[in-house]
C-alpha cells in the first residue's frame, strides 16, 4: 500500500490520459469536475500562504498536470454532450441554468467575458511577469554568486551556508526558467477553452437539428446550457490556476505570506486609508449617487485610518532607531542588549551612558569608501549598481596575484562629499579622493591624438592622465581619434584597486598573517611547526611581509618564502632583527616572480647606477641604533634625485614600469633613499633577475662634479 501511495502521482497522470481514450458516465464526470474544482483552490490559496516562490517549486509541474487533468474532464464532457443529447451530469447543467437564468444570449455573454478576462489580463500578465522574472533571475546570477564569494571571503558564512546559498540561487534560476514555459501552457489551455465552446455549441446544434429533427429553439436551449455549463466548470479551475500563477510569479520581493504582506503594508498607510475616505466623501455630492452607501464606506475608512494612525504613534519607534543608527553602530550593540533596545526606544545619551557602548566607537575599518549623493547608483545594488561585484572580482584578482586577502571594504554616503566626489580611507584616514560625472565617460589622452575631441578636462585620479569627460554619443568618435574611454565605474574602481595595491603593506595585520599561516599549515605542517615560534615570531614573520608588499613582492609563494627565511636564520647566522638581510635573500629566492612582473618579451628595460656611484654610496654606509643608513650630502641627494626624474621621462613610452637595477647590498639602501620621492620606481638587484633575461639599460646615475667624490 506504501509503494501504491509513493506512486500515486504517476497514477494519478495515468488515469489523466485514459480519460481522453475511455468514455466517463455523467457520474464519474461529476466527481472528476468537482475534484478538479477543489484542487484548483487548493492551489490558489497555498501560493498566497507561502512566504517565497521556492517552498512550492513543484508549481510549474502541477501546473502541467492540472491543465493536462483539465483537457481530459474538456474531452470527457465534449464527448457526452455531443453523444448524449447535450447531457453530461448535473454539476454541467447546474452551472448552465445558473449563469443562463433563461437568456442564452447574457449567459454567452457573460461566458465569454469571464474567458477572455482570464485569457487577456491574468494569463498574459502571468506570462510576461513570468518571463522578465526569468531574464531578470539569470541576470542577477552572477552578481548573487559574486556577493556569495565576497560574504565567504571576508568570513560572514562559511563554506556550508555559501553552498546552501548558491543551490538556492539555481533553484531560482531553474524555477523562473520552468515558470517562463509553465505560462505558455496556461495560455494554450485558454485558447483550447475556446475552441472546445465552439465545438460543443456548433457540433451540437448541427447534431441536434439533423439528427433528432429538433427546431433551432429547442436545440439552443439544450446545447447552451450544456456549452456554458462545460466551458463554466473548465474556466473556473483554469482561472484559479492562472490567478495562482500569477501569485507565483509576483511573490519575490515578498518577506511573508500574501495576508500578512497586505496587512502588514497596507495597515502601516493610515492616512492613505483616511484620505481615501474623504475622496469617496467628496464623490457622494455628484447628483444620483447612493450617498447612504458611500456615506458609511467614507466613515469606515477616515474612523480606521485614524484608528490605525493611533496605534503607530503610540508604538515604539523601533525602524526609527535603525534608520539613525548606521551599520556599524548597529554592529556594537551587544546580543544581550539587541533585544532589549528593539523593545523600547533609546535616545543617543541614554545608549552611549554605558561605557561598553563607548567602546564601540573606537572601532576603525580598514577600508571605507564614501560617496557623494550622485555616485550612490553605483554602488546600490538594489538600482542596478555593480561597484560590490566588480571590487569582488578585483578582490580574488588579487589574492591570486600578491597572496594577500583585501578586507572587507566599507561603502557609505556622506554629506561632507559634493555630489559628484568621493573619498577612500585607510584606517579611518585618508589617503585619495576623486571626482566622477556619471552620465559622463572618462576618455584618456593619447600622446598624439589625431583631434582634441570635445570634454571638460580633467586627470585620471589613479595614474595622474591627462582626460576629458565627454557625452557618450561622443564614445566612438573618441576611440577613433586615439582616445581610450572608461565608463565611471571603471575609473572609481580602477582608482580604489590602485590605492588598495599601493597600501597593501597596511592592511596586512598580525591577525591576517596568522590566518596565513595557518593556511599553509594545512599543506605544510612541519615547515611551519619548525618556524613558528621556536625559530621567529609572528611579529617578526609580519614585518618581513609588510616589506615584501610595500615593494610590490608577491607574498602567494608562502612555503618558499619561509623555506628561504628558515635557511637564511640557520645558515648565515643572521640574528633575527636583520630582517634586511633576510628579506634580500627571500627576494633572490622568489627572483621568478620579481623577474615576471618587470618583464616584456624577454627583456627588461632599466636604469643602472655608475660603479663610481656605487662604491661611493657603499663608502657612506653606516650604521645606527636603527640598523644600517646611507649617510649622504644633501647636495649628493638632490643630484641623485634630479637625474633619476630625468631618466624616467624614458619610460613614458613603455608600458614597463620604472626599474632601477642596483648591487644587492645597494639595493635596500637605494630603494629608502628614492622612495618617498618616487614610491612608484621599483629596485631591484642584479642576484633578483632570472639569467634568461636580457637586460636593456635605458639610462645611467652617475657622479657629477668632484664634490661629491669626497662622500
Amino acid at each position: 500500500m506504501k509503494k501504491l501511495f509513493n506512486y500515486s502521482i504517476v497514477l494519478f497522470v495515468l488515469v489523466i490520459v485514459l480519460l481522453l481514450i475511455i468514455p466517463l458516465p455523467a457520474g464519474l464526470v461529476d466527481v472528476a469536475i468537482i475534484l478538479n474544482i477543489s484542487l484548483s483552490m487548493m492551489i490558489l490559496v497555498t501560493t498566497m500562504i507561502i512566504k517565497e516562490p521556492l517552498e512550492f517549486s513543484v508549481f510549474p509541474s502541477i501546473l502541467l498536470i492540472t491543465t493536462l487533468y483539465r483537457l481530459g474532464i474538456n474531452v470527457s464532457t465534449t464527448r457526452n454532450i455531443l453523444s448524449n443529447g447535450g447531457s453530461s451530469g448535473a454539476v454541467i447543467k447546474a452551472f448552465g441554468d445558473f449563469i443562463l437564468q433563461g437568456n442564452v444570449v447574457v449567459g454567452l455573454v457573460i461566458y465569454l467575458i469571464i474567458v477572455l478576462m482570464q485569457f487577456l489580463v491574468i494569463t498574459k500578465g502571468a506570462e510576461r511577469v513570468a518571463e522578465v522574472a526569468a531574464r531578470f533571475t539569470l541576470d542577477a546570477m552572477p552578481g548573487k554568486q559574486m556577493a556569495i564569494d565576497a560574504d565567504l571571503s571576508s568570513g560572514l558564512i562559511n563554506e556550508q551556508q555559501a553552498k546552501v546559498r548558491r543551490e538556492k540561487i539555481q533553484r531560482e534560476a531553474d524555477f523562473y526558467g520552468s515558470m517562463d514555459g509553465a505560462t505558455k501552457i496556461v495560455k494554450g489551455d485558454s485558447v483550447m477553452s475556446l475552441i472546445t465552446t465552439a465545438i460543443n455549441l456548433i457540433g451540437g446544434s448541427i447534431i441536434g437539428m439533423v439528427q433528432s429533427g429538433q427546431s433551432i429553439g429547442e436545440v439552443l436551449t439544450t446545447y447552451s446550457i450544456a456549452t456554458v455549463g462545460d466551458g463554466l466548470v473548465g474556466q473556473i479551475p483554469s482561472l484559479l490556476i492562472s490567478t495562482a500563477t500569477g501569485m507565483i510569479v509576483t511573490r519575490a520581493v515578498s518577506e511573508g505570506s500574501l495576508n500578512e504582506d497586505v496587512s502588514k503594508q497596507f495597515l502601516a498607510q493610515p492616512y492613505a486609508i483616511m484620505i481615501a475616505g474623504v475622496a469617496t466623501a467628496v464623490i457622494s455630492i455628484v447628483p444620483g449617487m447612493p450617498k447612504i452607501s458611500m456615506g458609511m464606506v467614507s466613515i469606515t475608512l477616515v474612523v480606521s485610518g485614524y484608528y490605525l494612525a493611533k496605534r503607530i504613534k503610540e508604538a515604539p519607534e523601533v525602524p526609527g532607531l535603525a534608520t539613525q543608527m548606521g551599520a556599524s553602530d548597529m554592529q556594537g550593540i551587544p546580543e544581550g542588549e539587541g533585544e532589549e533596545t528593539l523593545q523600547a526606544p533609546v535616545s543617543e545619551e541614554e545608549y552611549y551612558k554605558d561605557v561598553n557602548n563607548v567602546y564601540n566607537l573606537l572601532a576603525v575599518e580598514p577600508i571605507e569608501m564614501e560617496f557623494g549623493y550622485s555616485l550612490i547608483p553605483l554602488a546600490d545594488e538594489s538600482v542596478g549598481g555593480r561597484m560590490i561585484s566588480r571590487i569582488v572580482i578585483f578582490r580574488r584578482q588579487y589574492a591570486q596575484d600578491m597572496g594577500l586577502v583585501v578586507p572587507s571594504i566599507k561603502l557609505r554616503d556622506s554629506s561632507a562629499l559634493s555630489t559628484n566626489e568621493y573619498c577612500i580611507r585607510i584606517k579611518g584616514e585618508e589617503v585619495a579622493r576623486g571626482e566622477i560625472l556619471v552620465d559622463y565617460f572618462l576618455a584618456l589622452e593619447p600622446e598624439n591624438p589625431e583631434r582634441i575631441i570635445d570634454g571638460i578636462e580633467t586627470v585620471e585620479p589613479a595614474y595622474g592622465i591627462p582626460s576629458r569627460w565627454i557625452r557618450p554619443e561622443d564614445r566612438e568618435r573618441a576611440e577613433l581619434y586615439g582616445y581610450t574611454v572608461i565608463d565611471p565605474l571603471s575609473v572609481i574602481v580602477t582608482h580604489l584597486s590602485e590605492v588598495i595595491r599601493q597600501h597593501a603593506f597596511e592592511l596586512l595585520t598580525r591577525q591576517e598573517v596568522v590566518h596565513l599561516v595557518e593556511n599553509t599549515k594545512k599543506m605544510a605542517p612541519e615547515l611551519i611547526e619548525e618556524a613558528f615560534p621556536n625559530l621567529v615570531s609572528y611579529g617578526m614573520f609580519q614585518r618581513i611581509l609588510t616589506s615584501l608588499l610595500k615593494e610590490g613582492v608577491p607574498i602567494k609563494d608562502l612555503e618558499t618564502i619561509i623555506e628561504t627565511m628558515i635557511d637564511t636564520l640557520q645558515e648565515t647566522g643572521l640574528p633575527v632583527k636583520d630582517l634586511d638581510g633576510v628579506t634580500e635573500r627571500i627576494r633572490t629566492a622568489l627572483k621568478r616572480t620579481i623577474t615576471r612582473m618587470y618583464c616584456e618579451d624577454g627583456s627588461m628595460k632599466v636604469i643602472t647606477l655608475d660603479g663610481e656611484l656605487e662604491r661611493t654610496m657603499a663608502a657612506s654606509i653606516s650604521k645606527g641604533e636603527g640598523g644600517y643608513y646611507m649617510a649622504l650630502s644633501p647636495d649628493m641627494i638632490q643630484s641623485l634625485i634630479r637625474q633619476l626624474a630625468e631618466q624616467l621621462r624614458k619610460f613614458n613610452g613603455f608600458t614597463q614600469n620604472p626599474v632601477v637595477l642596483t648591487s644587492q647590498v645597494m639595493r635596500i639602501h637605494f630603494y629608502r633613499l628614492v622612495e618617498p620621492f618616487y614610491p612608484k620606481v621599483r629596485v631591484l638587484s642584479f642576484n633578483e633577475i632570472a639569467s634568461n633575461i636580457q637586460i636593456q639599460s635605458v639610462g645611467s646615475l652617475r657622479l657629477e662634479g668632484p664634490e661629491f667624490r669626497q662622500g
